[in-house]
This record gives structure tokens, sequence and C-alpha cells, in this order.
């Protein structure tokens, strides 16, 4: 379909590909992956033609027709409606109804042959192209993606960007190219629209390839992997999770290879040293030397997983009660967000807020951060809280003048330069870097001097607004390593469900207009989500029904149900708290008997580790009452 043969680009001194080599399939689904900076993107323009490779060949068939989304097509501008703009994928079909109707406005003063079997040919193929269905189609896919009937109506100019490269897309897939090139299909979607995207491709029968940084997306649409990096492309035969586990493997082979290498080298160095000053041996030594210079080195394995070397800092702990919402309503003209609703964010809780786009999260969020005051009801920030909040918006906030490394010793004097130039490190600024103005930085990057000052205040509550935006797979791990160290209160919005499934222990929600909080993991709220839909109801009341006919359990009224669910709450949040308790406990106990001099003493270690084991079976009976009692709070949330 798609052949790359010893592709070599170079920009200025540097070469982005060396002699790469990669053959697209019909049907395969690829994901292009690799750090930042490793020519992702600027493959994908070569392969449309933007760009021309320094040597080497990209060869296809003529008549192949391609869809390319790029972050380029934000420019894109029209006063027409979206679902005009969506319908010009349709370049033939549109071609045909202009000339159908023109025909026909004709004869209504011409009835000639010529013209009605004008018209009849023009009909016919018309059909032939499915047009009659085009605008069901449009209509189909815009809704996938998050559009309501009444915005299909709406001009493209009255859209953000994210939503209008929302309508590129869909321009595109209404295309049915024979393969599609999707650069970040998934960074301007919100989490149902990105599983409605997975369904599609999963369903397309043309090829695909996606760069992205979303690890379910990859691993729920794609086939094969493709590696970006030291200038080749490395392919592997699986989705994301499969080159993982290759890779390891790989590179646990390659490491073998160059150490038995090595030694190899150096026990021929020895040899030819030995005897190099030796007449009678100078053939034999020549004849090594040559050998060794001939030999195809190994190369060693380049080791690209950075790792969180820092700690956290705040000054002091927060209250138990972090943030407290009562009797909330918020709402925009003619579009109301939140209605009379509760909420309590308490120390400890590692809260993910998701939804469709338009829900309210980002409303929400300003609203626990105190940066927006227009509402009604009550917000309070409890005793000792100390936050900061990560936006997009927070971009404006970094000084243009200051060196990267500079801005963050302001903002964060506690933490060392070798502290920071580390956090600085994950984040991609590495050596030199760290000494850039910030002047002249890219918006990625400036989104990510952001988040790094923002983990490195001294606030024992974050707020994060989409805070994987313009990350690269390796940093988002460092994000989730970092959350996961973190030890105050965070609250977080995102579309990264790798992420969320990491670091989040409680989901919250917006649904008819409420706050709603789901007390788990992300993986464990889907799965209970999904029992929740229309369907799940309709197969689990048609089992009911097939069963025989038993006498039915009193149903508690409302009331009832709302008082038992309260009580059900408060027995959780005192199961928390005794949980926090124990593993503070577990916690300084485990430091006592770090200590090599608390050995001194006989007696004291065995006592010790008793009431360590105690410990910890009374933790993890209060974990088994925890999930006990969250079952039956969602049993009749249901």
């Amino acid at each position: 379909m798609i052949a790359i043969n010893n592709l070599t680009f170079e920009i200025g001194a540097r070469a982005l590909y060396d002699e790469a080599n990669w053959h697209i399939k019909p049907g395969d689904k690829t994901g292009l992956i690799g750090a930042n900076g490793t020519g992702k993107t600027t493959l994908l323009k070569l392969i449309v033609g933007e760009y021309s490779p320094t040597s080497g060949s990209i060869s296809m068939a003529k008549d192949i027709k391609i869809g390319y989304l790029n972050q380029d097509l934000l420019s894109y501008q029209s006063e027409k409606s979206i679902l005009h703009v969506a319908m010009e994928a349709f370049e033939r079909q549109n071609q045909l109804h202009t000339e159908i109707e023109r025909l026909l406005e004709k004869l209504e003063t011409d009835y000639s042959d010529d013209l009605i079997q004008k018209l009849s040919d023009r009909q016919i193929e018309f059909e032939a192209l499915d047009g009659y269905n085009i605008e069901y189609r449009s209509h189909e896919i815009l809704a996938g993606l998050g559009f309501s009937d009444s915005d299909r109506k709406r001009r493209l100019s009255e859209f953000s960007g994210g939503w209008r490269m929302r309508v590129m897309l869909a321009r595109i897939l209404l295309q049915a190219p024979d393969i599609l090139l999707l650069d970040e299909p998934t960074n301007h979607l919100d989490l149902p629209s990105i599983k409605w995207l997975e369904g599609y491709l999963q369903a397309f029968e043309g090829a695909i390839v996606i760069v992205s940084h979303d690890r379910y997306f990859l691993d729920r649409v794609v086939n094969i992997t493709v590696e970006s990096r030291r200038g080749k492309l490395d392919v592997y035969a699986g989705n994301y999770s499969f080159y993982l586990e290759e890779k390891t493997l790989r590179e646990e082979i390659q490491g073998n290879q160059f150490k038995n290498q090595q030694a190899k080298i150096k026990q021929e160095e020895r040899l030819i040293e030995r005897f190099r000053a030796k007449a009678s041996k100078a053939k034999m030594v020549q004849s090594r030397i040559k050998a060794l210079e001939r030999m195809e080195k190994v190369e060693d394995v380049d080791d690209y997983n950075p790792s969180v070397n820092f700690r956290f800092k705040f000054s002091k702990q927060s209250g138990r009660h972090v943030v407290m919402l009562e009797n909330i309503s918020k709402s925009y003209p003619g579009v109301p967000i939140l209605e009379q609703t509760d909420a309590v964010i308490e120390k400890g809780d590692k809260i993910a807020l998701i939804g469709a786009n338009g829900k309210g999260k980002s409303t929400l969020l300003r609203l626990v951060a105190n940066a927006d005051k227009d509402f009604e009801g009550k917000c309070e920030t409890g005793h000792n809280v100390t936050q900061t909040f990560f936006a997009q918006h927070q971009l404006e906030a970094l000084h243009l003048d200051n060196e990267i490394i500079r801005e963050l010793q302001i903002f964060a004097p506690k933490h060392s330069e070798t502290e920071l130039r580390s956090i600085l490190g994950c984040f991609l600024f590495t050596g030199d870097d760290a000494f850039k103005k910030i002047r002249v930085l890219s918006g990625g990057e400036k989104s990510r001097v952001a988040l790094a000052k923002a983990l490195t205040a001294d606030a024992n509550f974050l707020v994060l607004d989409e805070p994987t935006n313009h990350l690269d797979i390796q940093s988002v791990n460092i994000l989730i390593q970092a959350l996961t160290q973190f030890e105050g209160t965070f609250i977080l919005v995102s579309h990264d469900r790798y992420l969320l499934d990491h670091v989040a222990n409680k989901i919250w929600y917006i649904e008819d207009r409420k706050i709603k909080e789901y007390p788990g993991t992300y993986r464990e709220y889907e799965e209970w989500q999904s029992k929740r839909t229309p369907k799940a109801i309709a197969e689990k009341s048609q089992k009911k029904s097939s069963k025989p006919e038993t006498k039915q359990p009193k149903v508690p009224r409302t009331d009832d149900r709302e008082w038992q669910t309260k009580k059900l709450h408060k027995e959780l949040e005192d199961i928390e708290h005794r949980i926090t308790e124990k593993e503070k406990a577990i916690k300084e106990a485990e430091l006592l008997m770090a200590d090599e001099n608390f050995y001194a003493d006989n007696v004291k270690p065995a006592e010790a580790s008793r009431q360590y084991d105690d410990l910890k079976s009374t933790l993890q009976t209060l974990q088994n009452q925890w999930e006990k009692l969250a079952e039956e709070i969602m049993e009749l949330d249901g």
C-alpha cells in the first residue's frame, strides 16, 4: 500500500530519519509512537508529500486516497454551517447535486431528450455514490463526535478550536479514504467521543496510522505498533501493551549481546596489546585489529524511562475537609450547569472529574479553585489548605523573560537546583534546555513548564485541568508517578483513561446538574456504568421476567432509600478515617523497625512485630468492610 524504503530526512545537520524502512499494508491499524522530537508528525508530512526525503523513497499507488488529520487544520475558517463543512467531504456527490438542481430548473422550460438523458445519467451516478444518504451519514458522525442537532446548523466560526478540529475529523472520516493518518486525534475529544471514535476505527476497513499518547486508545484500536527511535522505525506486531512486553524482551536480548560483545572486544584488545611489540606476531595482531574494525557493533540499550526522583514538599497539612460545596447553583445565560448540589473533598482524596464536554467539568473545577465567584450557594476552603491550580490559561502567568530554571526557582525556593533540574528533565527539558528563555518556547513547551511549576508548589491541594495535553507517553508516566507519590489531595480533569485509572481513588461526574460521586477507581466506575446503560438494564429486566414469579421483597420508599444511603455514606467516611489512622500507624511502625538501634533490645522487636501484624490485619478488615459498604451504596444508587 505504502512502502518506505531507506528513508533519510535531515533537518540542518541532524538526521531525523536515517535509512528507515516500513511497509504499510491494506487493513493495518498502526500506532506510531516515540518520544517528542523523534519525528512522528514529520513522518506523516513526508507520507502526504508536504516534506521531501533527503534520500530514500516513499512509494504508493497513484489512486490511493489519504485522509490526514493534523493540528494545522485548526487554522481552517468558514462562515458555513458545520454540517455543510462536514459534507464538503462528498466532493463528487455535491457536484452532481448542483448539476441535478440546475438541470431540473432547465427542464421547466426545455423538455429535450438530450436534457432528460443528462438528468437521468447524473441521477444514476448520484444514487450509485449513495448521494441520498450523505446528509444522514454526516449527521451520524457529527453526533458521534458530540454535536447536537442544533449545533449542526451553527457556523464553523462560532466554535472554539477544539470543536472546529472535531468538524475537520468528521469531514475526513466521511471521505472514507483508503488510509487514515491521524495526528493526536483524541486531543480535542471528551471521553464519550473518544469511545465513539474507538468503535468507528475498529470497524474501519482501510488502513490507519495513529500518533497518540493515549495508551488505552492505542490498545483498543491498533494491531501494529511502530516506534520512531534513533532515526529508525521499529515494528511490533501488536497493540501498545504487546509493544511494552516485546520491547522489554528485545532489550534484554540486546543488553546481553552488548555485554558479550564488549567482553570479547576487551579480550581481543588485551591480546593485541600483549603481542603488538613482537615482530613474529605482527601478522596475527594486524589480522585481529582489522577483524575488530569490521565487527558490526551492538548498541547498548537506550534506557529512556525517566523516573521521579524528587519529593513533594508542603509546609503544612490540611484539615480533614479540604473543600465543602453546599447548595451550589451555577448557570450561563440560558444554560444551567449546576442546581442546588452538594459535595465534599476530604484530605487524601484523589478525585477524577469526568464526563462529556459542556457538562460543566471546567466550571466546577474553577469553583473548587476559587477562580469563579459568580455562583449561588457556599464554597468553603478548609483549614490550612494551600492550593495550586493548573489550567491551559495558566501559561499567561509565565514570565517570558525568565529562563526556565529561574522561573521554577522563584516559584519553588524550597527545592534545590538539582531537584528542579530533575523535574525539568522529566518533562523533556534536559541539559542546557533549562536555560532557555520562556519567550522562545512553543505552546506545548510552555504548558510543560507550567505543569512542572504546579508540581513543585508548596501546596497540599492540587487542581489540575487537562494536565496531559502536549505530553508524550513517557511524560504522562512521570505525571502518574508524581501524583501517586503526592501525599496531599487533588482533583483533576483529564480524558487520559490510563492516567485516571492509576491515580484516582474517587470519581466525580455531573448528572442531572448534580455532582455525583463513585467511591472507587476509574476502571471500577466504568464497569459500574456499563451496568447502568439502557441496554444493560433491559437485559437485566428480561432475565428477571424469565424467572418463575416469586414473592417480591418490599421496595423501600424514596425517603427510606435516601436515609439509608446517607447512613451508609457516614459509615463509609468513618471507616475511611480509621483506615487513614491505621495506615499512618503502620508507616510509623515501619520507620521504627527500620532503625538499626531498635534491635539492641531483645524484647522490643518481638513486641513491635506482633503489634505491626495486628495493625496490618486490622487494616485488611477495614478495607474489606469499606468494599462491602461501597457495593451496597452502588446498589442503592443504581
